[in-house]
């Protein structure tokens, strides 16, 4: 399993954004020293403190001036065309791939609600237009006269320079919330970047198993080969001590970070609702499929501790920090502690047969050194798990 870093370059308290991003470049040299597999950079618009990360673009372009080893990833590109027309993200992407020499991951995906009425998109035409992305992209990346007629894209003959320097192109990858887009991702043969943030490892146990299945039926993948990973994002906060952990805040920043996650995904309601209705998730668009059997089969199961304790936050019940981190602690999915039990925790991934766990360690208000010094001693672990 490789260990990588999720970024989204936060801002509580709203401080020096400057300052932010000079930190987040500091940190991503260290995680390039340590041997970290790859540094993922979220997109995010009108994300106020939840995010500065909206021209990730740009950024990555930056570390790739200032790293030589770790791979480059943006996790992921907001496909809709409003966001970003599928020409000009194969023109980044190969652009980033050649000042990097050769080291970019591509991810893509839908977004959600707000992006959306903030670029004006319908949102019934986000799931074709993502899917004419995934099908232009590589396309762009490998042939030399690409012609598209549909309502969104209309391209005559049109060939980009440069070409990416990865032959036959980059790693392609989507950003999947639901078990439906796990399910999507490996249809479409790309790999699958999801998020474990509460969940039990028993849930993140069925949604590899359902990406392997969608991802060994793929005949006909939507690049030049089936991109066959998973990974999966959570919070990882590595201290000296399990004590030392707890004092730097990391249990508060995990629920403010799953808080205002919620509230700039305009989610909140759904995910109380969620808790009271557990039967909703039958009703999951994907209709049948390995989505559907996915969710039938949990569909009576109750919600979990971490997330009755989130809903209760959202409802506004004051909850001690001792109480956060013992829920937090009993929590295989979030990775909190002394690196002896940071460890364990990263084992019951690897168990799992994940390809990539991807961690969030800049998060809510945990200060610059104690990020460093969690980015450096996870990175100690990292030789126990990238094995030759």
């Amino acid at each position: 399993m490789k260990i990588d870093v999720f970024n989204e370059i936060q801002n509580r308290g709203r401080g020096s954004e400057g300052e932010r991003f000079r930190q987040a470049i500091e940190q991503a040299r260290l995680a390039d020293e340590l041997g970290y597999g790859c540094w993922w950079q979220v997109e995010h618009h009108g994300a106020g403190e939840f995010s500065l990360s909206s021209a990730p673009e740009v950024f990555l372009a930056a570390l790739s001036q200032v790293t030589s080893r770790i791979r480059l990833g943006h996790a992921a590109v907001l496909a809709p065309s409003r966001f970003n027309h599928a020409v000009r993200v194969a023109e980044r992407a190969a652009t980033l791939d050649h000042l990097s020499g050769g080291r970019v991951e591509l991810g893509m995906t839908r977004s959600t609600v707000p992006e959306w009425r903030l670029f004006n998109i319908d949102p019934d035409d986000v799931r074709g237009q993502t899917r004419e992305a995934f099908e232009l992209v590589p396309r762009l990346w490998t042939e030399d006269a690409v012609s598209h007629d549909s309502d969104t894209y209309r391209l005559r003959d049109v060939s980009i320079t440069p070409k990416p320097v990865q032959s036959p192109h980059p790693p392609l990858w989507q950003a999947a919330a639901s078990p439906a887009s796990f399910e999507e991702a490996g249809r479409r043969g790309v790999g699958v970047l999801g998020t474990t943030f509460w969940e039990s490892i028993e849930r993140v146990e069925r949604m590899v198993r359902l990406y392997r299945d969608a991802a060994a039926a793929c005949t006909d993948p939507v690049g030049a080969f089936v991109n066959n990973q998973i990974g999966f994002f959570t919070f990882v906060h590595c201290a000296e001590t399990d004590e030392q952990a707890m004092r730097n805040g990391a249990a508060a920043a995990a629920a403010w970070y799953t808080v205002t996650a919620l509230n700039f995904f305009e989610a909140s309601k759904d995910f109380v609702r969620l808790l009271a209705h557990q039967q909703q998730l039958m009703a999951d668009p994907s209709g049948g499929g390995l989505a559907g059997e996915f969710l039938r089969a949990e569909a009576t199961t109750g919600p979990t501790p971490g997330q009755s304790l989130i809903g209760r936050i959202i409802q506004g019940e004051p909850v001690p920090d001792e109480e956060i981190f013992d829920v937090l602690s009993a929590q295989q999915s979030l990775i909190v502690g002394s690196p002896d039990t940071c460890r364990k925790k990263l084992r019951a991934y690897a168990d799992l047969g994940i390809d990539r766990l991807m961690c969030l360690h800049q998060i809510g208000g945990l200060t610059h050194e104690q990020v460093m010094t969690s980015i450096r001693l996870t990175g100690e672990l990292i030789p126990e798990f990238d094995r030759p």
